[in-house]
């Protein structure tokens, strides 16, 4: 699926650990940033924000994320990209059919709209 600035999604995957599939998930993206591979020409979004996974639960079918801190989108193509990948890093990790993200009590929308 194509969005953005004509961008695409790829799952990065690691070492399996135990835990919470969403807390796993979200740790990876938030705390460790993607694996540097040139070949691969990975780029992280999120690489220049600072946020942090407070909760998460289940609404229905519906996950429900709360983190904090701040957003700081590389330029324009980054606010589709950053909706992208934590959408579907919390989605794929839980399951569920659609995502709620709050980013110090505000949407996820709101808070790139402010970029």
């Amino acid at each position: 699926m194509r969005f953005g600035c004509n961008d695409s999604l790829v799952p990065v995957r690691g070492v399996a650990v135990p835990g919470d599939p969403l807390t796993v998930a979200l740790g990876r993206l938030l705390e460790a940033g993607l694996p540097v591979d040139s070949d691969a020409a990975l780029y992280d979004s999120l690489a220049g924000s600072s946020l942090k996974f407070l909760s998460g639960y289940m609404s229905g079918s519906t996950v429900v994320v709360n983190l904090s801190g701040s957003l700081r989108p590389g330029g324009v193509c980054d606010i589709p990209r950053i909706q992208a990948q934590l959408t579907h890093t919390v989605v794929s990790a839980t399951g569920a059919s659609r995502a709620e993200i709050y980013i110090n009590g505000r949407t996820l929308t709101e808070a790139l709209s402010v970029r």
